[in-house]
């Protein structure tokens, strides 16, 4: 770049060949000193020049000092200063001698008389010269800016993103030796050092050339170009994590102290969703039986029966064990997912009480989807059953046992409930048995695997033992509802794949800490002090404190329902439907699935740009229908048809569908608790299905 150089006087500015300032004897006045600068008379009672501002006595700031001959130390008029600078407060000469460069190159002239040359030239040439080299540290952006703090907050929880001066993540070198990656994503690169030494040469039109290498000033280019895009906020929509490339998993050994429950007197953990239709009694139910267990003392249930009265709903205190929030207490009906511990014979059960209204079916998804075994509660009383059924449409007795069935569950208790409001009818009970029997089977319940259970919740009969009542026990021999739950087999634990944890929820607790999630662990284990891997924001934590039944132990296994604090990790960074995994073998992150769905029954058909809500583990995004690949026969699995133009009820078909954003996701074959998908549209479940692949490219980069 040139500049325009203003002449200045030659025999003012004491210019030699040789560039050097000319000393002359010092310039004395009594009682008066000169501004060396813009050569104001000033008093000598002042340090500095009442025009200017320049200190009297710059030989404290520059090193440009004359020696006498009798060695004392003077002060020369023009002591460091540079002839740039004198020249700006110089009256201009019509007359002015030619400069000669360092180089011995003359200066150009542009028409108007000034001189032309590149600022470096300039710089080389009016610079003293014991001043004429700078080192100039570059600016680092491994830590945020004064202003960024100031913007932030000296206190935000904002992490910057650091640049890696060590290692760069899916390199890809460029024509000048420079290695980049995508999507804004920062990079490091090896500074080019120069020549302290090197001469600046002149070409003919005024520019200049360096024998810098030009792949080093592109590179400088480039990073200019890169840092004008530079953005401190968070990562970019389209950013993907920095994260290893998974190993095989095939290469993973679990271990040795994820093999050790065999050889410890601990219960097998099984978690029981309790689901059904609104009113159906599941809360209560749940209620009693831990009341009848002596898990809620008598002060705790008075306290409960004392709140409901005084609300006018006596026949909810028992549910009021389960339903803790004001909301839920006030309008009556479940709204979250609520835990529950006992212990029976067999197992340490976790008891899921899911919402059964339809309002919240998106919350009994996320809660029980992490159930092993279910019990699905029917109200006996003449109505109640039939508006589960969905005479007049889709009841919640039927989307839930789909539901339930589309997680995997195949063990299923039938909990027919309110028997005392019908007198305990065996006809009754047989009624529903032959009505809901035939729909769960065409969900894929096998007979063997469903067990139906006549009980009272309210009145306390068939829960815990044997039922006292003459006209139940008339024609039911069968067990009570506690040695169902002991009779339902126990579920596989896979310990033989890396770990796997779907974050149900984000919490907070003294014992925790600030940061912690609860949720099941599906494969592998974890333990107190081991790093595990955040997906899908790709960081690493430690993991604190581990919770079970708010107990702490310090490891869990595939299956256990725990509740873990983390520390070293930003809270913003964790989700509601993310996953904990092993660090060397990350979960997929895609946004583009193929699946293999079950229609329900559904009023409209589906069509191909259908806009619907896609639910997988505790995850929930929307979604758009992109192709209808083929239509299937639910028996044989085999194509029917190729490409349909739509999708009716209870047929069969792989789909094709893009998320609005990237989600934790496996293939069914790979794990089956992070490959099943629900469908939801317009307040309805129309399609339940697993993943059959996963479309994105690999996002685990190298």
């Amino acid at each position: 770049m040139c500049v325009n150089h203003i002449d200045s006087k030659a025999g003012q500015l004491g210019v030699r060949d040789d560039n050097r300032s000319d000393f002359e004897e010092p310039f004395k006045i009594s009682g008066m000193w000169q501004c060396s600068i813009c050569t104001h008379e000033n008093s000598t009672d002042n340090l500095s020049c009442e025009l200017c501002g320049v200190l009297r006595d710059l030989s404290l700031y520059f090193n440009n000092i004359s020696e006498a001959k009798d060695g004392a130390k003077c002060r020369h008029k023009y002591s460091g200063v540079s002839i740039l600078a004198r020249s700006l407060f110089t009256p201009s000469s019509t007359k002015s001698k030619a400069i000669v460069f360092s180089d011995g190159f003359k200066d150009s002239r542009n028409t108007t008389g000034n001189k032309q040359a590149t600022m470096d030239a300039l710089h080389k040439t009016y610079m003293t010269r014991k001043k004429r080299h700078i080192n100039i540290v570059p600016f680092k952006f491994d830590t945020p800016s004064p202003d960024d703090m100031v913007v932030t907050g000296l206190k935000s929880s904002r992490n910057f993103r650091k640049v890696d001066t060590k290692v760069l993540v899916k390199d890809s070198v460029d024509v000048t030796g420079k290695k980049m990656i995508d999507n804004n994503i920062l990079l490091t690169e090896k500074s080019t050092s120069m020549d302290p030494s090197a001469s600046v040469q002149l070409d003919e039109v005024g520019g200049s050339s360096s024998n810098v290498p030009s792949s080093s000033q592109n590179t400088t280019l480039v990073l200019d170009h890169k840092l004008q895009h530079l953005s401190l906020e968070s990562k970019p929509k389209n950013s993907k994590p920095n994260i290893k490339k998974a190993t095989s998993v095939s290469h993973y050994k679990p271990e040795p102290w994820m093999l050790e429950s065999e050889d410890q007197e601990i219960c097998k953990q099984l978690s029981l969703a309790i689901v059904g239709h609104v009113d159906s009694g599941k809360s209560t139910l749940c209620g009693r039986l831990r009341h009848a267990l002596g898990l809620i003392s008598k002060k705790q249930m008075h306290k409960y029966e004392k709140e409901a009265k005084e609300k006018g709903k006596g026949s909810f205190a028992y549910a009021w064990a389960m339903d803790e929030s004001s909301d839920e207490r006030e309008r009556g009906i479940t709204m979250t997912v609520a835990v529950a511990y006992f212990n029976s014979e067999k197992y340490r059960v976790v008891l899921l009480d899911s919402p059964g209204h339809k309002d919240f079916v998106p919350n009994m998804i996320s809660g029980a989807t992490q159930a092993d075994a279910a019990i699905l509660v029917v109200d006996a009383s003449i109505g109640s059953f039939e508006a589960g059924m969905g005479v007049n449409g889709i009841g919640q007795t039927k989307e839930h046992s789909q539901l339930i069935r589309s997680f995997g569950v195949e063990n299923l208790i039938v909990a027919v409930n309110k028997m005392d409001v019908v007198e305990y009818s065996k006809e009754r009970f047989q009624s529903i048995k032959s009505q809901l029997g035939i729909f769960l089977r065409s969900c894929g319940y096998k007979d063997s695997s469903v067990t139906w259970v006549p009980l009272s919740a309210m009145a306390n009969e068939n829960l815990v033992t044997a039922s006292s009542d003459s006209r139940l026990l008339s024609w039911y021999n069968g067990d009570c509802l506690l040695k169902a739950i002991d009779s339902l087999p126990p579920p596989h634990r896979d310990v033989s794949r890396p770990l796997r944890l779907p974050i149900c929820d984000v919490i907070a607790s003294h014992t925790l800490g600030q940061v912690a999630v609860c949720g099941k662990v599906e494969s592998g284990g974890i333990r107190t002090g081991s790093k595990v891997l955040v997906m899908p924001s790709g960081d690493i934590a430690t993991v604190r404190t581990i919770e079970r039944d708010s107990s702490t132990c310090s490891l869990a296994r595939a299956g256990d329902n725990v509740a873990i604090g983390l520390h070293g990790i930003d809270p913003g960074h964790i989700v509601s439907g993310g996953v904990l995994c092993h660090p060397d073998f990350p979960v997929r992150v895609a946004s583009h699935l193929e699946l293999k769905v079950l229609v329900l029954e559904i009023t409209m058909p589906i069509l191909v740009g259908l806009q619907f809500e896609l639910h997988i583990h505790h995850a929930r995004v929307s979604a758009r229908l992109v192709k209808i690949l083929s239509s299937l026969d639910q028996k044989t699995g085999k194509a029917l048809k190729k490409m349909p133009r739509l999708l009716t009820a209870r047929q069969a078909a792989v789909v094709e569908v893009k998320l609005d954003k990237e989600v934790c996701v496996e293939e069914f074959s790979t794990l089956k608790a992070l490959g099943r998908v629900f469908l939801r549209s317009q307040g309805n479940t129309v399609a339940v299905g697993i993943v059959t692949r996963i479309l994105d490219q690999d996002l685990n980069l190298d």
